[in-house]
């Protein structure tokens, strides 16, 4: 690779530029949201611009439409579909010029090579997105004796069963991503009615649906997380408690009742099968001995391992019920770039 890249619209390894979409919805984010955007100015592979899309907030979005107003590179965008994180990110995908869109959150801050070790993956023209690795920062300063690793997803973090390095994944997770933007040709957008609403359930699972569409419409389709790619991401107080833990691991099993019904059960719980049966059970294991070992929060960790395991199975068989009673409530939509664009800048 080059030497670092200032020049938003020039290449790398012959790459085309990253557009970089942070999706806000409340202002009570103001500070994180500030925080992110200046992390993805500061990366050593300058992005070709950020799109700030904001979901259905008057007031943020004349907020952030002032902070940003004289700032190169930075745009404020109304979210054009419904309320909600996937059809944001449509929204994102639609208006970006770069060959490449990569994904933050809004309360997260993203390393200085982020992009760059996104764009190492691109390389390949097989490779049609690339995940990266999310770290918590805990609002305590510490993990919560009791918190199992093996579900630092409940939190938006890279959780303990990932393999490491740069590895070939079923899908990447949308907090800390990139995709090829061929890859929405071919796939579509995010489905609506599956991921995020704010703080409504159910709260995830668009990522992977999205991806197994696209490895159904591009079988060739190579998808890769690199744990280099490396965000930083805050988890309040409020999520570091229990009721938390055990709320967000049932929406997780509603959510995935509706992957499932997407694009089937055995492609969208194919990777939970592998986890729960061993991962999990590996992460019991640890947390008995390190209670007969009198070490601080074994017996909880064990203890939580499996009331997550019971909650998301719960969610999920409602979620299953529901969704053979009422059908389907999330559509799929063909992104069009939005006509100003035209294509990369």
């Amino acid at each position: 690779m080059s030497g670092p890249d200032h020049h938003g619209g020039s290449t790398v390894a012959g790459l085309v530029g990253f557009s970089v979409v942070i999706c806000v919805y409340t202002e009570d984010r103001w500070e994180d949201i500030l925080a992110a955007v200046a992390s993805v100015r500061a990366q050593s592979l300058t992005a070709l611009e950020t799109l700030l899309v904001v979901d259905h907030n008057a007031s943020l979005l004349d907020r952030l439409a002032k902070e940003y107003k004289e700032t190169e590179g930075v745009r404020v965008l109304a979210n054009a579909g419904p309320r909600g994180l996937s059809a944001g990110r449509n929204t994102g995908i639609a208006a970006a010029g770069g060959e490449f869109i990569a994904f933050l959150d809004d309360d997260a801050v993203a390393e200085r090579d982020w992009l760059r070790h996104f764009a190492e993956g691109y390389a390949d023209p097989k490779v049609f997105a690339v995940g990266g690795r999310t770290m918590p920062v805990w609002e305590s300063r510490r993990r919560p004796a009791w918190f199992p690793e093996e579900f630092d997803w409940v939190v938006g973090c890279t959780y303990k069963g990932l393999p490491e390095g740069r590895v070939r994944v079923r899908n990447v997770l949308g907090g800390n991503a990139s995709f090829r933007r061929s890859a929405f040709d071919a796939a579509g957008g995010f489905a609506t009615g599956i991921g995020r609403d704010g703080d409504k359930r159910p709260l995830g699972g668009e990522e992977a649906e999205l991806c197994i569409r696209l490895a159904r419409a591009r079988p060739d389709a190579v998808l890769l997380i690199d744990d280099r790619a490396v965000i930083h991401h805050r988890v309040p107080a409020a999520r570091e408690r229990f009721h938390y833990f055990r709320t967000r691991t049932y929406a997780e099993g509603l959510s995935k009742a509706l992957v499932a019904r997407s694009v089937g059960a055995e492609k969208g719980l194919e990777s939970e099968r592998r986890y729960t049966t061993r991962v999990l059970p590996a992460g019991v294991g640890r947390g008995l001995r390190d209670a007969l070992l009198a070490r601080p929060g074994g017996a909880g960790r064990a203890g939580a391992i499996v009331a997550g395991v019971v909650s998301a199975a719960g969610g999920y068989v409602v979620g299953s019920v529901r969704a053979r009673r009422a059908g389907a409530t999330f559509s799929v939509t063909e992104i069009e770039r939005d006509a100003a664009q035209g294509g990369p800048r």
